[in-house]
């Protein structure tokens, strides 16, 4: 017997989706601290037991009656790999240095979807599966998902993931139906170190700050918030790195998908001007010739 794949399947009331395209006013939204974070992968393990979720069906396979994990990433301690529609949290393990050099340093991040305060996920889905609620955070209604997948390719950062058991999208979704009764997230509540804090954006960028220039007094000198910016209008669930965003696996630069298509859709105007004056000159230069033997 595999495993559940598929997770609880939630109907999200209209009262809790209001808004598609706009930013909410006071967004909650999460701080993940990765200089404190020990890679106990305790939001892992509360993200998959709050939501239900299993283990990927390609990961199992049943051997003499029993059920064996078969496929492992031989990276370190990383069992998961990489977000899922199954793995909605995924604790990053990155080694920097050689112990040889004596410079050897670990680093972890608990990652997860970033919430967008500028969605290209919501921009791109042509069923409005993909909601931004009262509190800010984006969720996916399973029952008008299409399966089409263009939220997939429109998220630069590599979050929603296509389930094949259900024929549809999945990702975090901030543990609506709990931060909507006043709860905190699973992972948030579960983290041993508070390394991920769950709070009103702008009072976590605040005390955020504060980390980074304690930090940096400390010698840690590529201390930096990632997403703190006016970059996607910034994240909801943003990150404090003791290095560079590519370090970590994320994109110095993310695009939104309209962003992405700006310079595309110029070429492809320029081309059709040039076509269309191209075959202007050519009729032009016809008729003229026609004139001229005529005359």
């Amino acid at each position: 017997m595999l495993p559940n794949t598929r997770g609880r399947r939630r109907r999200w009331p209209a009262s809790s989706a209001t808004t598609r395209l706009g930013r909410c006013a006071m967004p909650k939204g999460m701080f993940v601290d990765t200089s404190i974070c020990i890679g106990c992968k305790a939001c892992q393990v509360a993200c998959k037991e709050w939501n239900e979720l299993g283990g990927e069906p390609e990961d199992f396979r049943e051997v003499e009656g029993r059920l064996k994990a078969v496929n492992f990433t031989g990276n370190s301690y990383d069992n998961t790999g990489r977000l899922t529609a199954t793995n909605w949290r995924h604790v990053r393990f990155i080694e920097r240095g050689s112990s040889l050099e004596g410079n050897m340093a670990w680093y972890m991040m608990s990652d997860s979807c970033k919430h967008c305060a500028q969605a290209g996920c919501l921009e791109v889905c042509p069923t409005h599966a993909l909601r931004r609620t009262d509190l800010g955070n984006v969720v996916v209604d399973q029952d008008v998902c299409n399966g089409c997948r263009a939220c997939v390719a429109a998220c630069p950062f590599g979050v929603i993931s296509y389930n094949k058991q259900t024929g549809r999208v999945n990702k975090c979704t901030l543990c609506d139906d709990r931060i909507s009764q006043g709860l905190e997230t699973a992972c948030a509540k579960a983290c041993p170190t508070d390394s991920i804090v769950f709070g009103e954006v702008d009072e976590l960028r605040v005390s955020a700050r504060q980390r980074v220039e304690t930090l940096k007094s400390l010698g840690h000198t590529k201390a930096q918030l990632y997403g703190d910016t006016d970059v996607l209008g910034g994240l909801n669930v943003f990150y404090l790195l003791l290095d560079d965003p590519e370090v970590y696996g994320q994109p110095v630069n993310p695009q939104l998908p309209q962003r992405n298509l700006v310079s595309g859709s110029l070429w492809s105007i320029g081309s059709a001007l040039v076509l269309g004056l191209s075959a202007l000159i050519a009729f032009r230069s016809r008729r003229n010739g026609v004139t001229a033997k005529e005359a």
